[in-house]
């Protein structure tokens, strides 16, 4: 039997050493309130306990304005806390007559969460303040309990901003958003409930793309062979529609 080197026993008791006064470092020398995760809870529940309350919740709204809270819970809010824009309210619900909530009503309020930013969600309603009705005050055609628009916007643009930069320097620049996509007429509205459809084959694209077809400027394929020596894979597995590549 081979014998251990005497350096790895020596190593192996500095080892042994270390851990035996970490272990006594964690036992013995910290007091026990830095190592007792249950006391460091409870001091966080009181320091939170001691904060002087300042909002009311949305549920209080409704003992006075169940009008508009009804009118919010069918719109576009229904998920915002009436404090979001409002502010704290609970010195508004103990003396209601002494303690008025904001109410925003300027034009720099709305912007917060609907100027263009390409990081929200698709069908978010998002704008561009300095050229969507510039000066207005978004309370002059919005209901902010219920903000569906006066107008449903004409323009796919008007929700998909960021496609539609993206489409003006593509080859698809001058195909409607409706030649790929059948959009109900209740999408301009309820964007989320009712979808917009995708094409579902590749025989869509082969209608401009395949060798043969009447489209002059498209390029063009042989449908059969093209993707992986006809691979049956979508047209859209290796090509963004929105701004296809040209060879």
């Amino acid at each position: 039997m081979n014998k251990i080197p005497d350096s790895i026993i020596r190593i192996a008791i500095c080892f042994a050493a270390l851990l035996v006064l970490v272990i006594i470092a964690r036992v013995i020398i910290i007091p026990v309130e830095l190592t007792d995760s249950d006391i460091y809870l409870a001091s966080a529940i009181e320091r939170e306990m001691a904060h002087e309350l300042s909002y009311a919740g949305s549920e209080t709204c409704t003992d006075c304005h169940d009008e508009y809270f009804e009118m919010k819970a069918e719109g576009y809010h229904k998920k915002l806390s009436c404090e979001v824009c409002h502010g704290a309210g609970l010195e508004h619900t103990m003396e209601p007559d002494e303690f008025t909530p904001s109410a925003p009503r300027d034009r720099k309020f709305c912007p917060v969460c609907h100027t263009y930013n390409p990081s929200r969600p698709t069908g978010f309603p998002q704008i561009n303040p300095y050229a969507h009705n510039p000066l207005s005050p978004c309370i002059s055609c919005h209901n902010p309990h219920d903000p569906t628009p006066p107008e449903t916007p004409s323009e796919c643009s008007a929700c998909h901003a960021n496609i539609a930069r993206t489409l003006a320097v593509s080859p698809h620049v001058r195909l409607e958003c409706v030649t790929c996509h059948v959009t109900p007429e209740e999408h301009k509205s309820q964007p989320r409930r009712f979808r917009a459809e995708k094409p579902e084959n590749r025989e869509f694209c082969s209608q401009c793309h395949a060798k043969g077809s009447e489209s002059l400027n498209a390029p063009k394929i042989d449908v059969a062979t093209h993707g992986n020596n006809g691979e049956k894979y979508l047209c859209w597995q290796c090509h963004y529609p929105h701004l296809p590549e040209v060879d």
